[in-house]
């Protein structure tokens, strides 16, 4: 029986790709390279900084120019935050559904604290969510389980019951070790680990084939 949802924040609420993808641009400018394609940054907008500065600059943690490019990028994504980024198509309609339902909901992302908060603000749903839980909220995010189990104590609702719907293959690690369903947003980012080797209760290519999974247990509910 679903009693709860979560979601994912980029590439499952939101597609924060636009806004990802010029920062990088913008910081490739500054040190005297050609811009990037969006479309070829876009697979890495789950995957935060370390995706995006490794399909922009070919830099991985550990080099030692990676921490000083890391810490620029952040701070000029703090100010285009949302300036592009929008909901995904039929996010909203899906939102207002699972209110009219009575369905409790929240956001758990890696994304960190001092982007998720004013970004959810922006983006209208800060006085919706039941809870939201950022990548520094607890000490170990995604794919471990103690941002969604932590999620589920906010929500007052076992983890079991809960599904919780993510692009990145670390979402569904992290839904199965909490013990929820996972559910891949096919329409979303997905990264480079194709999603048909993803442990996951199903599969939607639009938000709105969330329903079928928590529809049948309205009548349970009331």
């Amino acid at each position: 029986m679903i009693l709860g949802l979560l979601f994912d924040l980029d590439g499952t609420l939101a597609d924060t790709a636009p806004d990802l993808a010029h920062v990088i641009n913008i910081l490739r400018d500054r040190y005297g390279r050609q811009p990037v394609p969006h479309d070829l940054l876009r697979p890495h907008a789950s995957q935060g900084a370390r995706g995006l500065l490794e399909a922009g600059f070919g830099v991985h943690p550990g080099d030692p120019f990676f921490e000083e490019l890391r810490e620029e990028f952040l701070e000029l994504y703090q100010t285009h935050l949302c300036v592009n980024t929008r909901l995904f198509d039929g996010i909203p309609e899906l939102l207002n559904d699972v209110d009219r339902q009575g369905i409790p909901w929240g956001i758990v992302t890696n994304k960190f604290a001092r982007f998720t908060d004013p970004l959810v603000r922006e983006l209208g749903l800060h006085h919706r969510a039941r809870c939201v839980i950022s990548g520094d909220t607890f000490d170990r995010p995604k794919p471990y389980p103690d941002p969604l189990l932590g999620a589920a104590r906010q929500l007052r609702l076992p983890p079991e019951t809960i599904i919780y719907l993510g692009d990145d293959e670390r979402d569904m690690r992290a839904a199965q070790a909490a013990g929820m369903f996972g559910v891949i947003a096919r329409y979303g980012y997905l990264g480079s680990i194709p999603p048909d080797r993803w442990n996951a209760l199903g599969v939607i290519d639009h938000p709105s084939q969330l329903k079928t999974f928590y529809h049948n247990d309205t009548k349970t509910r009331s």
